[in-house]
């Protein structure tokens, strides 16, 4: 069997970035590297599709959705890797978290706190094999989302003066069905990446 044949061999114990081969520590070092910085991109890029949800500061986005396929796909230390790369950037000025906010001062900073540990929660779930079914990657998923609006909200509530109830009314129950929608994105994805990789091997 070719070293690459192996590389992109499933197994247990992998996340679908430790398929891509390196051949050598410092290519797997540039890899990993790579995947991170693109991590980190993936979750900007899709901040920016963003719907206005009335009577709330916090929009729809593709934001939690990158989130949790980056932690998902790269695994639980390069997904936080990227994830904190993506906040650190944001919050020293690039105007990459939704709607093109960037700083310390968006009430909705709380939900990329919630992010950085939803992808540690979902790389390693992802690594137990929970990403490779339909049903698992709904339980991962909604795992994932249960920690981003663990955080999300309260940061909410602190940051705009908000009260419990109404916190939960703006920036969690208006996205219900949406994280639905995502979910089952996912459900439909990874198990596809993981099947499509086994081909391959």
């Amino acid at each position: 069997m070719s070293a690459l044949t192996s590389a992109v061999t499933p197994r247990p114990g992998a996340v679908l970035a430790d398929l891509l081969p390196a051949s050598t520590a410092s290519r797997a070092r540039v890899r990993d590297i790579a995947l991170v910085v693109g991590g980190a991109a993936l979750t900007g890029i899709a901040a920016q599709i963003a719907v206005p949800v009335p009577g709330s500061p916090v929009p729809v986005t593709g934001q939690t959705f990158a989130a949790l396929l980056v932690g998902a796909g790269l695994g639980a230390g390069r997904g936080f890797l990227a994830l904190a790369l993506y906040a650190a950037v944001g919050m020293a000025g690039v105007p990459w978290f939704a709607e093109g906010v960037s700083g310390v001062g968006a009430p909705s900073l709380g939900y990329v706190f919630g992010m950085m540990l939803a992808s540690i929660a979902v790389g390693a779930l992802a690594r137990r094999g929970g990403d490779r079914g339909a049903l698992r990657t709904a339980g991962t998923m909604a795992a994932g989302l249960a920690l981003i609006y663990a955080v999300g909200v309260p940061y909410l509530a602190f940051a705009t003066g908000m009260s419990a109830g109404e916190a939960i009314a703006a920036g969690l129950l208006p996205f219900l069905v949406g994280d639905a929608l995502k979910a089952a994105l996912a459900m439909g994805a990874l198990p596809t990446a993981w099947k499509l990789a086994g081909r391959r091997g």
